[in-house]
């Protein structure tokens, strides 16, 4: 039998499953708002009366934008599964679908509300759902200023990182420039007299005078960067030179960026699709799994899932393991037809990745020949700084104007020089070791995806019965019982259906 971290406790259930028939009328009245049960005895109107008070105060809280106060990727991602389900949601709902923590899920549900002017729905069961009117985005945007400017602040963001590139990258030019003028300055003053260097010297002052600022690197800025960039990789086209600067010294940044997001969207999506009940294997392709554990035995991987969106434990008639994410199984739109598992796991979830993918990280995406460029000219820089070195040492005359520049600034062009070749020297180091540590995750996903594809009798047994205890409930229109969008007085006919409900459940007990 499976056996999960010791931090986690598992028990035989001793009381009916929580959606069982016997017990499914109104046992308990859960609310994503709080994650408080009430008392199963109750008055329904006083109850109700309750409830109709808390949800205006979580609602309307006043002149606050509650929206602010929310992570931007949260608040961005909720939005997206509001929308992705038609602006009517559970917290299971935006949680499975945006990828984000049942309590980030439930904050943000609250927060678009309040702003937006959306309200709440509860269901015969007590099931709390969010429906939003089919402008609240510009609704939440006319009340937000951080939202208004949040389109400029990406622009910003966008151009400080492309005028890191530029600079870096023109950097170079200005570099072999600067030290092979000065190495030219310096060998022909060693063929002058004294009085022929004093001269040229005074010369450099009133003739010659050299002013470098950092503003003329950036004389061919292109706000338009990032469209011009992808247009030439959607043509096939390669780097410019300034990118190719960049991409081989500092790389081209995480190609994994954001794939956490989608691996727990990849999560959440596949325990709403089984009816919130999974085993720990059906999981594993998409978790990271210490490589040095190979057995199926040790299944403390599923921690992070069970925390993030609000799991348990429960045992099945055969003692195995499975896991029940009861938020995930309310939802407040599809369909209850589930598909069945006929022994294929690809069949099964056609619709989804076999297992979570790392890519690979790239030392740079420059081809061979821009690298062969941008390297012959670091090392035509390294070796004139260190002729300069020289020359500036055995230096017999006083400098003056540009020499005195070039050598207030050497020590940045030894750095800049230096640089250009430690860093990718580190930076190769280091891709290897990251991709060795990807390889071998990728490799621990694969071999669970594969034993699912042919499962042995007992996962199959396993399957089936996460299977049997699955159960999706579809919360209809028909099943509203209170909104918060009518007042309570028009809504007695509610409370005197939830009083005969409560006398029936009585009587069944």
């Amino acid at each position: 039998m499976a056996s999960v971290s010791t931090c986690l406790i598992v028990s035989p259930r001793l009381t009916p499953p929580l959606f069982s028939p016997k017990h499914k009328p109104l046992t308990r009245l859960r609310s994503p708002l709080d994650h408080h049960s009430f008392p199963r005895i109750f008055t329904s109107r006083r109850i109700l009366a309750v409830k109709a008070a808390s949800i205006d105060k979580v609602i309307k809280p006043g002149g606050l934008v509650e929206s602010d106060k929310l992570a931007t990727d949260v608040r961005k991602r909720a939005m997206e599964a509001v929308d992705e389900c038609g602006g009517r949601v559970t917290v299971g709902d935006v949680a499975s679908r945006a990828g984000l923590k049942v309590t980030e899920a439930q904050k943000a549900l609250q927060a678009l509300a309040a702003d937006t002017d959306g309200f709440l729905e509860v269901s015969d069961e007590g099931d709390v759902l969010y429906v939003f009117p089919r402008d609240y985005r510009s609704k939440l945007a006319t009340k937000s200023l951080r939202i208004q400017i949040e389109p400029f602040l990406d622009k910003a963001k966008g151009a400080v990182d492309y005028l890191t590139r530029v600079t870096f990258g023109t950097a170079l030019i200005a570099s072999i420039v600067i030290v092979y003028t000065s190495i030219i300055l310096l060998l022909s003053s060693r063929s002058e007299d004294d009085n022929r260097q004093r001269r040229r010297g005074r010369g450099y002052d009133s003739g010659f005078n050299f002013y470098f600022s950092p503003v003329d690197l950036f004389w061919y800025w292109d706000p338009n960067y990032y469209r011009r960039r992808r247009a030439r990789e959607d043509e096939g086209k390669g780097m410019n030179f300034v990118e190719s600067v960049f991409s081989f010294v500092f790389g081209d940044g995480d190609p994994n960026q954001g794939i956490e997001e989608e691996r727990w969207q990849m999560i959440g999506r596949y325990i709403t699709a089984r009816g919130g009940v999974v085993a720990a294997d059906e999981l594993a392709p998409y978790l990271d799994l210490p490589s040095s554990k190979s057995s199926r035995s040790d299944e403390s991987y599923i921690l992070p899932v069970l925390l993030r969106f609000d799991g348990q434990p429960e045992l099945d008639e055969e003692g195995n393991i499975l896991y029940r994410f009861p938020s995930l199984q309310r939802t407040a739109s599809g369909s209850t037809r589930r598909k069945e598992y006929v022994g294929k796991w690809f069949d099964f979830v056609a619709d989804m990745d076999k297992f979570f993918k790392e890519k690979k990280w790239q030392f740079s995406k420059t081809s061979s020949t821009e690298r062969a460029m941008v390297i012959g000219l670091g090392a035509v820089n390294l070796f004139g700084v260190i002729v300069l070195n020289t020359l500036l040492k055995e230096m017999a005359f006083r400098p003056s104007g540009f020499i005195t520049f070039v050598k207030n600034i050497y020590p940045l062009l030894q750095v800049y020089a230096g640089s250009f070749f430690v860093i990718p020297l580190v930076r190769w180091l280091s891709v290897k070791r990251k991709n060795d540590q990807i390889e071998s995750r990728n490799k621990a996903r694969l071999q669970f995806a594969r034993a699912l594809e042919s499962p042995d009798i007992t996962l199959r047994r396993k399957l089936l019965s996460a299977r049997d205890m699955a159960q999706k409930t579809v919360i209809g229109k028909e099943r509203i019982v209170y909104s918060t969008e009518r007042d309570m007085i028009e809504q007695d006919y509610e409370a005197d259906e939830w009083d005969r409900r409560f006398r029936e459940v009585d009587k069944s007990d």
